[in-house]
This record gives structure tokens, C-alpha cells and sequence, in this order.
């Protein structure tokens, strides 16, 4: 436990053989669960999750035959203060992508109602001696999700590939409007901690199965009024390969932006502040509309004369788009006070 708080770990984990040991060796004596989840890996990585397991399904055998009323495996959190911690072994049968896995990781911690979930990958890219920073906002009460941002500062961002450095700052200006977290950064980190009460506000089973899950999870987040903490920490580079196929990426995390920003709207309008929605929907449609007048002004000598369009009315339309999006931003800028900088 940590500082009273339950805390269950989900590690997913897809061809990582060579790094998931260590991760589970390396994770802080405080955590009472991991959930290690190979997702249908073509390597051993599901043997050595077994070899960390061995210990745990013997515990979890001993347990549910002390109590007598149980009707199904008991398991008993209490931080595991020993070599390793309690590993709940779980292999997906088909791979379901890194949203799906961590949709499994979470269903079992709510399953086990464990006070704070923290992801990590299995790679060791994530310092696991950092865990308490992600913590400490929960269960102070300041937040009731929190991750790491590597876009803090030049050192922590340093380490960071340039190209990868260039798509987290691109994604990040993307991400702002989307989810309504003005000042969040490096939203595509994973490394992240949440709150039982913040998960219980989402619907977990409706997070996207791929890379673009923490675009989606943002947004209903933000949607359910949960405080974010951003937490700076450096992220660690090694041999290990990624598994992003770059050009799917882009055009499922764009596709995932722009339908959580649309969804967003829909909840702003029928919950919390629909002033907010009108002004991004009137802004939205003005400038498509005022863009597409203008186009067709550009065009206009290829159209007939009755399907010439007005300048001026076209740029009336595209302006006060505009001005409706910048007082949208404006409001939505000035009221957030969401996110917490650690």
C-alpha cells in the first residue's frame, strides 16, 4: 500500500521477453497487484510472466481456501514488502493492441476495487522509482488522474528521438482543444496513475484498442470534470523497438482526435457548460463554411454567374468562424483549472 492507498499496476506487455523481468523485479515495494498482460506475443514473453506468477497463484490457491464463504478466488491486496510483488498473470488469446490491454488491466483493478491504478509499459522505458510522484496527487485529493510529461522541460525532453519529440509537441497543440486540457502536455504518455473514483467515470470498454487510447481517455476525463496531474520525469531509451506503424498511427490518432473533440461537445452541450459547445460548434461551422465560400470565390470564373459566391459575404463567414473558435478557446482557457503542474 501507498500511504493507505491500495495500488494495482497494469503492465501490458507484447514481445518483451527480454525487459518485463526486470520491470516486475524493479516496481516499488508498496504495490500490492500487477497486472502483467501478454497480449498474444510471438515470443517467450508469457513464460516469464508465468515464472514471476508462480509464487502468486499458490498465495491467491492459500487464501481461497481459508475463507469459507468464498465464491470465487479471494485475493487480498496488502503491499507485497517482499522479492517481488503479487503477479496476476493474464494472456490474450488474440492481440488486441495496446488500448485493449489496457481496457483488460483496468477492468481487473476495478474488479479488485483497488484505490489507484498505475500503466507502465514493459519495456523499461519508465521509471518505476518515479511511481510515488504519479501517486502522491491522487491521494492528496488534488487530482483524480495524473501522468508523466516528458515536454516539461529541455532536460526532460532531451533524451527524447527528434522525431518523436516533434509528433509529442504536434500531438499536444492537437490535444488541447480535443480533450479541454489547456495545460496538459505530452498527452501520448503512458506512464499514468488514476483514481478509483476516476475510473469508475469512464467507460473503460469504450477506450479505442490501439495507440490512440489516451486521446479518447482525455476527453472522458475531462468530460466527467476529473482534475489532471501533470508530472514532469524523463523517459529512458534502450535497444527495445517500437511497435507503432507510423502512417496507421497518424490517421487512427487524427480520426480518434477529432471524434473525441466531437464527443466532447455533445457532453459539454447536454452537461456542463452548453454556452461552451454553442460557441465551438458555431466557430467549427463557420470557418468550414466560410473556407469552402471562399474556394468557391476562387473558382467562380469556372462556374456560372449564379453560382458565384460573394466575397464578401465569404469572408464575413470564415471571420466570424474565427472569432467564434478564438472566444471558444478564450472561455475554455480561462476556466481550466484542471490540470495541476507538479
Amino acid at each position: 500500500m501507498y500511504r493507505g492507498q491500495t495500488v494495482g499496476v497494469v503492465l501490458p506487455a507484447y514481445n518483451e521477453a527480454e525487459h518485463i523481468g526486470s520491470v516486475i523485479e524493479s516496481l516499488p515495494a508498496f504495490v500490492d497487484r500487477v497486472y502483467a498482460i501478454d497480449d498474444c506475443s510471438t515470443d517467450e514473453t508469457w513464460d516469464v510472466i508465468r515464472e514471476y506468477a508462480t509464487v502468486s497463484e499458490q498465495s491467491n490457491q492459500r487464501i481461497a481456501a481459508a475463507s469459507e464463504a468464498a465464491t470465487e478466488e479471494v485475493m487480498v491486496p496488502d503491499g507485497h514488502g517482499s522479492e517481488f510483488p503479487e503477479v496476476v498473470p493474464v494472456q490474450h488469446t488474440v492481440n488486441q493492441g495496446a488500448g485493449g490491454t489496457l481496457k483488460t488491466g483496468y477492468l481487473l483493478a476495478a474488479r479488485d476495487e483497488m484505490d489507484a491504478t498505475v500503466t507502465i509499459d514493459a519495456d523499461g522505458q519508465m521509471d518505476p522509482d518515479q511511481m510515488d510522484r504519479l501517486l502522491d496527487p491522487l491521494v492528496e485529493g488534488r487530482a483524480g488522474f495524473s501522468k508523466g510529461n516528458r515536454l516539461a522541460d529541455s532536460d526532460a525532453a532531451g533524451g527524447m528521438p527528434p522525431f518523436r519529440l516533434l509528433g509529442n509537441w504536434l500531438l499536444t497543440l492537437m490535444m488541447k482543444p480535443a480533450s479541454g486540457y489547456w495545460r496538459l502536455r505530452d498527452p501520448q504518455n503512458g506512464y499514468t496513475a488514476i483514481s478509483k473514483a476516476a475510473l469508475e467515470s469512464v467507460d473503460i470498454e469504450a477506450i479505442p484498442d490501439d495507440h490512440d487510447y489516451p486521446n479518447d481517455l482525455l476527453a472522458r476525463l475531462n468530460a466527467a470534470g476529473v482534475r489532471v496531474a501533470d508530472v514532469p520525469m524523463e523517459a529512458i531509451y534502450g535497444d527495445e523497438e517500437s511497435t507503432i506503424e507510423f502512417s496507421g498511427f497518424v490517421k487512427r490518432t487524427s480520426t480518434t482526435i477529432l471524434q473525441a473533440f466531437l464527443w466532447r461537445l455533445r457532453k459539454e452541450s447536454s452537461q456542463r457548460r452548453p454556452h461552451l459547445a454553442a460557441l465551438y460548434s458555431v466557430g467549427t461551422l463557420g470557418v468550414i463554411a466560410g473556407l469552402l465560400a471562399v474556394v468557391s470565390g476562387v473558382l467562380s470564373e469556372l462556374l456560372p454567374d449564379a453560382l458565384a459566391v460573394s466575397w464578401p459575404k465569404s469572408l464575413v463567414t470564415l471571420l466570424g468562424g474565427v472569432l467564434a473558435l478564438t472566444l471558444a478557446f478564450g472561455t475554455e482557457r480561462q476556466s481550466d483549472a484542471e490540470v495541476v503542474r507538479e
